[in-house]
């Protein structure tokens, strides 16, 4: 650890020192501290101290050692070894708080259990190497101590030794220096073990006064044997300063010789040095930049927060270094290059750094708050703060406290709340009252007391609960107890006197039908998190830290000094039969119950919801007993009766921030005890009237990045998935409750039907219910299954005429849950099929899974009930088949075989729809199957159609219908001669590729039609001649395809297409020899060629050698 700062010097001289003062063995040294008793002396521990030891620890502790010097003349000797020795730390917390950043250093400092993380602490390291008796040479002259620290990281690396020293000044460690090398903002371990050394064994160090007290004592002689040893000693280091400074105290008119006295690095204070504990602030400048500039990244945030909570730290031990280290840590923020680019790019912070903002803009809150500021720091604090507010890049916040922010205006900065704290105070005489005692009623307005006399304060809430967090922050935990229970008594009053003012009012508000928001400012999810600091401040108040609490209040004229053993009142200020506790959990359901306007943007808006989970996740900590149980029924029925002033109200502005998460608390909370209540309050929150005025019929799904329902309007609510999350989460809580209650199950199905827009959240809300009321092993649930069933219908209603990914998924379970319910469900669907699903997923889905083998088994039905339900499935079919034949034709007639005059219907619907409506593939198909059903000739007359429909050019010797045509023609062939000559002429206008007509001609020719029966009976017919009809139209046809196709090829060749093309020809021969003339057709057509194309003369070639 190298040098943190310059040890403390100040001029010594003393001139009227007698000599009977020093008198003495004062160069012979001893023991820290002599013979008064210490710590280490066993037979004096109960000693009572001495007046001199009191006194000179009271010096010690307030003190510069200049000022004792300028105020007595003469000091003995043993007066000041006290001081010198009291005024090292006596405290381990201070020492653990500045090497490392766990907070709550024992004194005892035990290493033992830790971690390995906490093991590496350079606290847990110090204890170590004190405790393994590393620290040597141990010696303190004046207000210096000095030693070396053996250290070794590793058992196989050699041993480091370090020369440590520290320098301090009433009781605070002022300098520190190790050779160690290591920078970082907090001590080394090696300066904490020479550190607790000294506190822990103080007789075992060497004292000795300040260095200019020994040499004051020396006579001429000794002085300048002093000095040579010491250049020798150490001459390659001093010796060129050595011979400087002499040269200076030799010349008559250098600048050293017109100063009076010389500097003592050893002889403590001045009367204008700092008193503050040794912070390294280039390190804190450093380490802070290098985080930044991480940008959140390798832990980089996390260890910035532990900055921020060593901050606090420090304020609550009353350390001005808190204010300093706020300060360095600020300048860096503002420093960083990335806010220029975000505001030159129009972009925001990332989540994280608003984070960080917030926490840094709270602090300043704490800092300026400080109960015991001078005015001189609180207007420096103010100008520092003002020169920030001045800087372009200071970042803003997300809107100007949730109103709407005009394009002209500027939202305030991350500073400007600590700016307006600066003009808070302390001194208003109602205040000094409420912090100085607990419970008063003197000197009061009634408007500043409750029912009870108890004293209210009544300021803007997140100020009042600022001036809370202070008091915590800057340790004073008892006074902040007294105001966090007036400003929690004052918020009781007040909804008291909303609900007695809206119960004036109720009809003509109720009447109106729309109102505005009574609180802009929401307490819930603020920068300052008001209902946090008095809910964490109410439930620690029977944990008080020791040596903290002033035996003034704050803003009073006293020193603000600690008290040594604070204890809690003894006459609380709360009411008989209440607790912190009680008072705790009303105020977080107050706040929590407030109804607020929904934040512009989006870290506004995501940290309400965090803001009120973190809250909701703390009273969940808390047991709840029959007075606590009262004062939920208290507020449930308060929040529902306060019309506008509450979130769960009768009157809810439309973007009031929803109160799904915090009913479905309350719900869960209530049930066991009044469960009429839970769904009252679970009920009235399932509202969301953001969408109810707003939302078209069709379906609301939308992807998770959607930000508003409505384009334009404002604000944007940027967390709305979130939101229907948590109602669709608190509706399924009520449905698992009310399971088996009918009234309950009905009125919760018509809330979800009422305010909930999202069919996948609906649909996640019947797969819940689903799941729930088939869960145990015996007999479902039928009320349950039936509420499953309606919500499944809605959602079919829903998303019928939408695009929906899962439509598919949802379908399937319908027909899954309509089945659980019963066979009359699955009839019901069936008969409604055209308002819930499309044709093609009322025959391939709903019809075909009734009719299967498994849904009869699942529905023991008997034979009627079979008939039945498969006459409604045909019914079905055949409507589907009408309504969209090109998808459902094949469906129908599938689910139509059974039934003769409905599979004629669904034939007969087909053959209508062939001409117009339906494709080739279509008919192809169709076709297949009435061949596989034993109906060739139907089969032919549907492939007929398909020919009808089908066009394959020349170059499509790939295409996919091939097969089919293929299929056709031989099925026309094995039909017989009459309907191979029906096809043929379809095939020759349909068909322009020549591969595919030479296959058809070739399987034509090879035997005769209608010579394979349906049953395989052989025919003794002839072979049909290629000389005439049909099959002389198709080899002409099939010649003119190669001649055509050759054409078209040579257009386009190239050389390495030249082998392929002579093969086709070779193909093209083939065919043209089939024909009794075709010898002759082919030269020509060769001859041709070689005329035509004589300018493709290696290819011309190719043909020669081929084909002459």
């Amino acid at each position: 650890m190298a040098e943190r700062g310059p040890p403390a010097k100040r001029l010594c001289c003393r001139p009227g020192f007698g000599a009977a003062c020093r008198a003495g063995p004062r160069a012979a040294g001893g023991p820290c501290g002599g013979a008064p008793p210490s710590q280490g002396e066993p037979s004096r521990r109960h000693s009572p101290e001495s007046l001199l030891d009191i006194a000179a620890r009271r010096v010690a502790e307030k003190w510069p050692y200049q000022r004792v010097e300028e105020r007595f003349e003469r000091i003995p000797e043993p007066v000041q070894r006290r001081i010198v020795y009291w005024s090292f730390p006596r405290s381990e917390r201070e020492i653990c708080m500045y090497s490392s950043f766990g907070t709550g250093g024992e004194e005892s400092g035990g290493a033992g259990g830790e971690s390995a993380d906490e093991t590496r602490l350079p606290f847990r390291r110090g204890v170590a190497l004190l405790e393994s008796g590393c620290v040597d040479n141990v010696l303190q002259v004046g207000f210096h101590l000095s030693g070396t620290v053996r250290d070794s990281a590793a058992p196989s690396e050699p041993e480091l030794l370090c020369s440590v020293s520290v320098s301090f000044d009433r009781c605070k460690i002022t300098s520190v220096t190790c050779g160690c090398g290591n920078k970082d903002i907090f001590y080394c371990a090696h300066v904490v073990a020479l550190s607790l050394y000294r506190v822990r064994k103080p007789e075992q160090v060497k004292l000795r006064l300040p260095i200019s007290e020994t040499l004051f004592q020396m006579n001429r002689d000794q002085l300048q044997k002093f000095v040579q040893y010491l250049i020798t000693v150490h001459h390659t280091e001093v010796l060129p300063t050595a011979q400087k400074l002499a040269d200076e105290i030799l010349s008559q008119n250098s600048e050293i010789n017109q100063v009076h006295g010389a500097p003592d690095p050893t002889a403590g204070a001045s009367v204008d040095d700092e008193n503050c504990w040794h912070l390294d602030e280039e390190q804190v400048q450093e380490q802070v930049k290098l985080f930044l500039s991480q940008g959140g990244y390798h832990g980089s945030g996390k260890q910035l927060n532990l900055l921020f909570c060593k901050v606090r730290e420090m304020l609550k031990m009353r350390d001005s270094n808190g204010a300093r280290m706020l300060t360095l840590i600020t300048e860096q923020f503002m420093g960083d290059p990335r806010l220029a680019l975000w505001r030159q790019q129009g972009t925001a912070m990332t989540d994280k750094y608003r984070q960080l903002w917030d926490e840094l803009g709270a602090l300043w809150m704490c800092i300026v708050l400080n109960p015991h500021c001078k005015p001189e720091q609180k207007g420096c604090w103010l100008r520092q703060l003002r020169r920030w507010n001045g800087v372009d890049v200071c970042p803003l916040e997300d809107g100007p406290r949730g109103q709407p922010r005009l394009a002209d205006a500027t939202p305030p900065d991350r500073v400007h709340r600590a700016i307006e704290a600066c003009d808070l105070h302390w001194q208003d005489p109602h205040l000094q009252h409420i912090l100085s005692s607990d419970h008063y009623a003197d000197h009061c307005y009634h408007d500043d007391l409750d029912a009870g006399w108890w004293p209210l304060w009544h300021e803007h809430v997140p100020t009042a609960c600022a001036r809370v967090d202070a008091l915590r922050s800057h340790g004073y935990p008892r006074e902040a107890l007294r105001l966090a229970v007036a400003i929690a008594n004052t918020l009781r009053r007040q909804q008291q006197k909303q609900l007695e003012l809206f119960r004036t009012h109720k009809n003509e508000l109720l009447n109106r039908g729309v109102t505005s928001i009574t609180n802009l400012e929401g307490w819930v999810g603020h920068p300052l998190d008001p209902v946090g600091t008095l809910f964490s401040t109410l439930m620690e108040s029977g944990t008080v830290p020791e040596d903290c609490g002033p035996p003034e209040p704050p803003g009073s004229t006293g020193s603000g000094r600690k008290t040594e053993n604070p204890e809690l009142p003894a006459q609380r200020p709360l009411e008989d039969g209440e607790s912190f506790v009680l008072l705790a959990v009303e105020t977080a359901l107050i706040g929590l119950g407030q109804q607020r306007v929904m934040p512009e943007g989006l870290y506004a808006q995501e940290k309400v919801c965090r803001n009120e989970e973190q809250l909701l996740a703390k009273l969940q900590e808390v047991d709840l007993d029959e007075t606590l149980v009262q004062i939920f029924r208290k507020q449930a029925t308060v929040l529902l009766e306060a019309g506008p002033y509450s979130g769960l109200g009768e009157i809810l502005y439309r973007e009031s921030v929803p109160m799904h998460t915090f009913a479905k608390y309350l719900f869960t909370s209530l049930l066991p005890h009044d469960a009429e209540l839970a769904y009252r309050i679970a009920l009235r929150a399932m509202r969301l009237p953001v969408l109810e005025s707003l939302a078209p019929p069709a379906d609301l799904s939308r992807p998770h990045h959607i930000v508003s329902v409505v384009p334009n309007r404002y604000p944007r609510w940027f967390t709305l998935s979130h939101i229907e999350s948590q109602q669709c989460e608190l509706a399924s809580t009520m449905l698992t409750a009310a399971k088996g209650d009918t009234g309950k199950l009905q009125i919760v199905l018509e809330s979800i039907q009422k305010n909930i827009h999202s069919s996948s959240h609906i649909f996640k809300l019947a797969q819940d219910a689903f799941k729930i009321a088939t869960l145990m092993e015996s007999l479902p649930d039928l009320t349950l299954l039936k509420v499953s069933l309606e919500l499944g219908l809605q959602v079919m209603r829903m998303t019928l005429s939408t695009m929906n990914w899962r439509r598919r998924e949802m379908v399937r379970w319908l027909v899954t849950c309509a089945t659980e319910v019963g066979v009359f469900a699955l009839d019901s669907i069936m008969q409604n099929w055209f308002t819930l699903f499309t044709p093609t997923e009322a025959t391939s889905v709903v019809a075909t899974t009734v009719m299967s083998n498994s849904t009869i088994v699942r529905l023991h039905l008997d034979c009627h009930q079979q008939e039945n339900l498969a006459n409604s499935a045909r019914t079905l079919a055949l409507q589907c088949a009408m309504k969209d034949p090109q998808n459902c034709a094949l469906s129908a007639l599938t689910l139509c075989e059974k039934d003769q005059i409905a599979f004629e219907t669904a034939y007969q619907i087909v053959l209508d729809a062939a001409a117009t409506e339906m494709n080739y593939t279509q008919l192809f198909t169709i076709a297949h199957y009435m061949e596989h059903r034993g109906f060739p000739t139907r089969a032919y007359k549907l492939a007929t159609l398909a020919m009808t429909h089908l066009n394959l050019s020349y170059n499509q010797d790939t295409h996919p219908a091939i097969n089919d045509v293929l299929w056709a023609c031989a099925l026309s062939h094995s039909l017989g001669k009459n309907e191979l000559a029906a096809v043929i002429p379809l095939v020759v206008k349909s068909v322009k590729c020549a591969t595919v007509l030479s296959d058809i001609l070739r399987r034509c020719t090879l035997t005769t039609p209608g010579m394979v029966t349906l049953h395989s009976r052989r025919n003794s017919g002839k072979l049909m001649s290629l000389d005439k009809a049909p099959l002389r139209q198709l080899l002409d046809a099939t010649i003119g395809a190669y001649i055509n196709t050759t054409h078209s090829r040579l257009t386009h060749i190239s050389p390495r297409h030249y082998s392929e093309f002579i093969e086709f020809l070779s193909k093209a021969r083939e065919t043209f020899l089939m024909a009794h003339d075709g010898h002759l057709q082919f030269t020509q057509f060769i001859d041709n060629l070689k005329q035509i194309y004589k300018g493709k003369k290696k290819l011309m070639m190719l043909v020669r050698e081929r084909f002459g």
